[in-house]
């Protein structure tokens, strides 16, 4: 499946909305805009939080399928969570002089992508490609904090480094934007090289119009990876 955000899927629905409502002789101008509409999805978005992190873990460990552990010790399918984080992102949109692409959800896909090129089979990696933003629909104070506290138990060690140093990495080439001990610390990992590979790929991974898999696509991906390499990742 091809997966673009030419149109969303609010839009579609508007269009639908416009075209029976008319036959009701209802005024198209007094239904909400695009705009109004991903404004109000945004907010309900925002004041659920901590509900969807209450309900991602349950729901997580009713569907367990018994490949992974969480910190807790419940048993849960992590890929399951991984889409239960992802999917809201399509509802939270970027500041489009830096994100001119749009939604957080297509920006990750594409950043998956580009990174599935170069590695294909670093799963960790990949993970941290597709999920480096999940925090954005979270917490917008601190979107890198909030990705990793609802990730916890779900990813290992290396894929939540590269996620908690991935703004860090896109600084790198920005004089003075990071601190000279900052930059030895990361210099230092091991992880380094993946690091700076995820942050050229969150930089190229803003087209507009590009296709790239959709968010299931991308996670059996990661899940039949997984698979093959007797789930390695947490």
């Amino acid at each position: 499946m091809i997966f673009t955000r030419q149109e969303t899927q609010f839009g579609r629905a508007r269009t639908k909305a416009v075209r029976h409502l008319t036959v009701a002789a209802v005024d198209p101008g007094d239904l909400p805009t695009n705009r109004d509409i991903r404004s109000h999805l945004q907010a309900l978005d925002w004041a659920g939080r901590d509900e969807r992190e209450r309900l991602l873990r349950l729901s997580a460990a009713e569907t367990a399928s018994g490949t992974s552990t969480a910190a807790g010790g419940d048993t849960v399918d992590r890929f399951h969570a991984y889409k239960l984080l992802l999917l809201p992102l399509e509802h939270v949109m970027q500041p489009p002089e830096e994100h001119p692409e749009g939604d957080v959800l297509y920006h990750s896909l594409q950043v998956f992508e580009l990174a599935r090129q170069r590695l294909p089979y670093d799963e960790e990696l990949l993970t941290a490609a597709l999920l480096h933003d999940v925090g954005k629909a979270i917490d917008r104070r601190d979107h890198v904090a909030g990705g990793l506290d609802a990730l916890d138990g779900f990813v290992s060690p290396r894929t939540a480094w590269l996620i908690e140093h991935h703004a860090e990495g896109l600084l790198w080439g920005e004089q003075g934007a990071i601190g000279a001990r900052t930059r030895r610390r990361l210099e230092a990992s091991e992880n380094f090289d993946e690091l700076m590979l995820l942050a050229e790929c969150d930089r190229q991974g803003r087209a507009i119009g590009v296709q790239t898999c959709d968010a299931s696509e991308a996670i059996d991906y990661l899940r039949r990876l997984s698979e093959e390499c007797g789930e390695t990742e947490v």
